[in-house]
């Protein structure tokens, strides 16, 4: 069998020295993959674009493919941080006023770093489901569990399957492609309304 290539740091810096190098080599890596794509991030041009020797790169990670782990790691982690504020400050209000809401603030987190995510997205081969990831979803589910009452989910997961794929694959379109209808929160609204159709149970 074919060994499993490890996404894993060696080593989480500890001092404030140390956490500086990797600050720069994610910030090296993230800087080539949007300039120049995917295949141009090799280990020994991230670690000169970082200002760091080889060795110094290998300490905290093993290869190519786990500096891109945490790559998309932080900037998920931003994304997540964005819609977190949205499911928390809306706990309290009706579906359709949540989920106007929900929408902006996943629009707001495309919009994080959209030439990354992009590259992310389509280029950075996906070895595993990121943390960040994870909480994205679990967010959803607290959301539709918050609203239990005005949601009609036969099945709770298939419905965050769907809620969480619909806005990601509209909103990462429009920022991407489409950017025109994002003007006068076209999407916005009708995303919106989409949802609640899909959401709300029958009256």
């Amino acid at each position: 069998m074919p060994r499993k290539t490890r996404t894993t740091p060696r080593k989480l810096p500890q001092q404030d020295r140390s956490k500086m190098t990797v600050d720069a080599i994610l910030i090296a890596a993230a800087h080539i993959l949007t300039e120049d794509g995917y295949d141009t991030a090799s280990t020994n041009r991230i670690a000169e674009r970082a200002g760091v020797s080889i060795g110094s790169l290998y300490q905290y990670f093993p290869n190519k493919e786990a500096i891109m782990t945490a790559v998309r790691e932080r900037h998920t982690n931003e994304m997540a941080e964005i819609v977190e504020s949205a499911v928390s400050q809306t706990a309290q209000q009706s579906l359709e006023v949540a989920l106007h809401e929900l929408v902006k603030a996943c629009i707001a987190a495309h919009r994080v770093d959209p030439n990354l995510h992009q590259v992310l997205h389509e280029q950075v081969p996906r070895l595993n489901q990121s943390s960040a990831e994870a909480k994205i979803l679990l967010l959803l589910r607290e959301f539709l569990i918050q609203r239990h009452h005005e949601v009609q989910a036969q099945n709770l997961e298939l419905t965050v399957f769907i809620l969480e794929r619909t806005i990601e694959s509209l909103v990462h379109a429009a920022v991407i492609e489409y950017p025109k209808f994002l003007q006068e929160n076209q999407l916005e609204k009708e995303l919106t309304r989409l949802l609640l159709s899909f959401l709300s149970r029958p009256v």
